[in-house]
């Protein structure tokens, strides 16, 4: 089996050590096989993404020396894709319109919690929505779980997980300022740029449950996944960007080898204060 892997981060922020801890790993599990490593700017959030945060990754990325195949694709040059995509679970009878903001869902005495936090109440489900009030498109889990049947998916990790996407709620597949989530857009494009192997970090792991429900819904292959630990800091505490991890830029101008860097993370040695969380 030819292997193609990506890397896709968001331009919402400078990257940190975590994300070229995923990046190599990824470019890795490619290149040793002699497969192909693609490059995804996830950019759909028009209100964070910044043209110079992807001048940042290109940087970042040729800092380490991790070339990729191709073109850079931009999920904001793809939202006729995940249009169609929603158009086509909308026939299928599989999503509706939700109005219900945040503060709606967070008060409502019936929402449970699932692995993203709080679980939406399915308030919207049976209601006639008013589509000229902003409105967000969310998948009736209950019904595609039934349309879809029992699934499973493989982890190089973990080994072969049963789906159970049934904890997430009806998840939202169209944001109210955005014609695609997460959810949507990420399966949609894995399987238009024929991705076979899918390297992201463990936080995404439950997330995975929900791709692979979409991906039986709309008839597109399943990618093997290899969701890797996360990095953490000296006190503990998962690198991210809203924790304030040092930046690859700033570990640049400080003069560090990029180069260096990189094959040290791919033999699995950190930076000093730096370690891998164990869940």
């Amino acid at each position: 089996m030819s292997v193609t892997t990506r890397f896709a981060p968001s331009p919402t922020g400078a990257l940190h050590l975590g994300h070229a801890w995923s990046a190599v790993q990824a470019h890795v599990r490619a290149r040793d096989v002699g497969g192909r490593f693609l490059l995804r700017i996830e950019d759909i959030d028009g209100t964070r993404s910044r043209p110079e945060h992807v001048a940042g990754i290109l940087a970042d990325l040729d800092w380490l020396g991790l070339d990729w195949d191709g073109d850079v694709v931009f999920q904001s040059a793809r939202l006729d894709r995940y249009t169609a995509a929603l158009d086509r679970l909308r026939v299928m009878g599989l999503v509706y319109p939700c109005t219900c903001t945040r503060a709606d869902i967070a008060a409502a005495a019936s929402a449970p919690h699932g692995p993203a936090g709080v679980v939406y109440p399915g308030t919207c489900r049976e209601r006639a929505a008013d589509l000229s009030q902003p409105h967000c498109w969310r998948l009736d889990m209950a019904a595609a779980i039934a349309a879809a049947g029992p699934l499973v998916w493989t982890d190089e990790i973990a080994g072969t997980i049963a789906a159970d996407p049934a904890s997430h709620g009806d998840v939202v597949l169209a944001r109210k300022d955005a014609p695609s989530s997460y959810h949507l857009s990420v399966t949609v494009d894995d399987a238009a740029q024929g991705i076979t192997h899918i390297v992201r970090g463990r936080d995404l792991f439950e997330a995975t449950h929900v791709h692979r429900l979409l991906q039986a819904l709309l008839g597109l292959p399943t990618p093997i996944y290899r969701h890797h630990p996360l990095l953490a800091g000296a006190d503990g505490t998962r690198l991210a960007k809203r924790h304030g991890a040092p930046s690859l830029a700033n570990l640049r101008a400080a003069g560090m080898d990029g180069r260096a860097l990189a094959m040290d993370l791919k033999r699995g040695r950190l930076p000093l204060g730096f370690g891998v969380l164990d869940d």
